[in-house]
């Protein structure tokens, strides 16, 4: 007996030890690519200088370029989830002739060069664009405008919430769903009271994802709206401009892009934690 509870003894030190040897390779081979995530970030946030911050924030072109990121990166997430949620939900619950296709075309957006994208929305929506042509005719026009902006920040960004709402709705037991029904309620209802519920914190993640992609783009926006400030010219753009007119500029809102995006990223990932703890 004494020998076999030394065994055991001796078996589940090795098993320790070997777990400390992994788990000590592993945090060594973790150390370059962290090194190399966090190194930017760093040097960034150290290479501003706190007193060029409230001067920079006073320009009046870095005040437009913020003011204008705000309402087009919430316009274009606005324009995502109303858009976008439909096509999700079809794409999860509907087999069809084409989905895969459709389902590709979706995803071309995210891997597309921004210059590509960009010159394919001026080619649509230009003044002899193949849409653009009647929008022109009507005396509409959207080209170098702000509404050109939200349409790019759209399309580059909204199949980031598309994919993601996909699987959310994917996810969701569909018995639940069909209990309701069988208890009255409509397909508005069982989607407003049953599905967006359970799949809620998986949309929010997507929103955050298209938002960020839209806070972040640069290509399509400069092709298809152009750079022209308090109308065009976001933070992505004033940070081109700024790097090749004065450095503290750009680095100014290259911070607040950092600490703007990491801020919301963190209060997403406490909720959603938040609600997972709930739910154990």
């Amino acid at each position: 007996m004494a020998n076999t509870l030394s065994s055991s003894v001796e078996i589940s030190d090795r098993q320790g030890q070997r777990l400390r040897w992994s788990t000590i390779g592993l945090v060594l081979a973790s150390i370059p690519m962290l090194a190399f995530l966090i190194t930017p970030i760093i040097a960034l946030i150290m290479r501003v200088d706190p007193a060029a911050i409230g001067v920079n924030l006073a320009n009046q072109e870095v005040g437009q370029a913020i003011w204008l990121s705000i309402i087009t990166t919430a316009a274009s997430t606005i324009l995502g989830l109303l858009l976008g949620t439909p096509v999700a939900y079809l794409l999860a619950r509907h087999r069809f002739r084409g989905r895969n296709i459709l389902d590709t075309l979706i995803d071309l957006p995210m891997v597309l060069p921004p210059s590509v994208a960009g010159i394919a929305l001026l080619i649509a929506f230009g003044r002899r664009g193949m849409i653009g042509t009647w929008l022109d005719q009507a005396g509409i026009s959207i080209a170098f405008t702000t509404v050109a902006v939200v349409l790019a920040q759209t399309f580059v960004a909204s199949p980031f919430y598309i994919k993601t709402a996909l699987g959310g709705f994917a996810g969701v037991d569909r018995d639940l769903e069909q209990a309701a029904a069988v208890d009255g309620a409509s397909p508005w209802q069982t989607f407003s009271q049953i599905t967006i519920p359970l799949c809620w914190p998986i949309l929010l993640g997507g929103l955050v994802m298209a938002w960020a992609r839209a806070l972040g783009e640069f290509g399509a926006t400069i092709i298809f709206a152009g750079n022209f400030p308090g109308r065009t010219q976001t933070m992505p753009l004033a940070i081109y401009i700024g790097f090749e007119v004065e450095l503290d500029l750009a680095l100014t809102l290259a911070l607040i892009l950092l600490g703007t995006s990491f801020l919301v990223l963190f209060i997403v990932k406490f909720i959603l934690r938040q609600r997972a703890s709930m739910m154990v």
